[in-house]
């Protein structure tokens, strides 16, 4: 019975003994999936080289979007004074028109009273300047009181206001005062372009009234257009009245517009934009106003960091070096970029002091994106 408990205590402690022998579960350890290692066969395999950034100068290039714009002393909105009737116009939009050409005729009764107006206050005015001439003559022998003297004078000279008033209120309708003298009166009236452009914009049809705050046509003068480019508050610093803009369409980006600017504006709005115009150096009929443009500034010798082209990468729209952590051992880092000009790639991200794949990155982005996709 002693040997039997002997033995069952032995048994217990063995098996003890085996069971705090067993290693404990390992913790996972985090893994950096931007992170990629190579072999130095594989380094050898893909021809990697890995260097510093160095600095360079280069010409960059402002990219910026806008339309095309007319100053508001090139854009005309016709409309008649005294309102009236449309009796007829042949404009249409795109018409060609030069000053002084007859572009509406306008008829209303009040035309034709104004008319009468004027040659009824012209008569008597004839009449009382005959007046003021007798009473004066008569007033140097005392044959009449000054009192009626100072009426004649009073009354020539309330006719003679009246009479240059109603002449100014004819010019609104493009009636010479000077004409009716005749007693012509005229039912109609011309109304005239006053710039050389074209028609934009034809707002009434015949036989319509319009009031005198109807805007009847629009007229554009194209010869003065200029180029109203949007830009972001960052750059406005970088920009100069006089600076050289090249402009083109994206229907025919081939064909380049030279372009100068001409004014900055002073203030921003919310969304941090700011506004620059540029005055077409050649006239272009294709051009229109409100068309979109593209315009490119370049700014000479700008010393920025530059890479290899083949140091960059692109994934999924943007653009990334890889930074070595340790010897081939690697990190994917996104960086901004700037112009490409002779095999080499501005840097906006500063990399200062740090080694980069210049050459092999995209097998390191290959690796890194399958060894990914295999462990999913």
């Amino acid at each position: 019975m002693k040997k039997y408990l002997y033995i069952t205590m032995i048994s217990a402690t063995v098996a003890l003994a085996c069971s705090s022998d067993k290693p404990e579960a390992e913790t996972p350890q985090a893994v950096n999936e931007n992170e990629v290692s190579l072999t130095q066969q594989q380094a050898k395999n893909i021809n990697l080289e890995v260097g510093k950034v160095g600095f360079g100068n280069v010409n960059e290039t402002l990219k910026l979007q806008g339309k095309i714009d007319v100053p508001p002393q090139n854009l005309v909105s016709v409309s008649i004074p005294l309102g009236g009737y449309l009796k007829s116009t042949k404009m249409l939009p795109g018409t060609h028109v030069n000053k002084g050409q007859v572009i509406a005729v306008m008829e209303d009764p009040q035309y034709i009273q104004l008319q009468q107006d004027y040659l009824n206050v012209s008569n008597k005015l004839s009449y009382a300047s005959k007046e003021l001439a007798r009473q004066k003559e008569l007033n140097v022998s005392k044959a009449n009181s000054d009192k009626t003297l100072q009426q004649a004078e009073t009354e020539y000279n309330n006719l003679l206001v009246e009479q240059n008033a109603l002449s100014e209120k004819l010019k609104l309708i493009n009636i010479n005062a000077a004409q009716l003298k005749g007693g012509k009166i005229s039912k109609s009236v011309n109304v005239y372009s006053p710039i050389n452009g074209y028609v934009s914009k034809v707002n009434v049809n015949i036989g319509k009234y319009v009031t005198p705050s109807d805007v009847i046509l629009e007229l554009i003068n194209p010869t003065d257009i200029h180029l109203n480019l949007t830009i972001f508050e960052k750059d406005l610093s970088k920009i100069r009245v006089g600076q050289h803009v090249i402009a083109y369409t994206n229907v025919e980006p081939a064909k380049k517009y030279d372009t100068e600017v001409i004014l900055i504006s002073h203030n921003v709005s919310e969304g941090g934009r700011g506004e620059v115009h540029c005055h077409f150096e050649q006239y272009d009929q294709r051009l229109m106003p409100g068309m979109y443009m593209n315009a490119e500034l370049q700014f000479g010798n700008q010393k920025v960091q530059v890479l290899p082209e083949d140091a960059v990468v692109s994934f999924e729209g943007k653009d990334y070096v890889f930074v070595e952590n340790k010897p081939l051992n690697f990190t994917l880092t996104a960086v901004n970029i700037g112009e490409t000009a002779d095999g080499k790639i501005a840097i906006l991200t500063d990399l200062k002091g740090k080694k980069i794949a210049t050459k092999g990155a995209y097998s390191l982005l290959m690796k890194l994106k399958n060894a990914g996709e295999d462990e999913e």
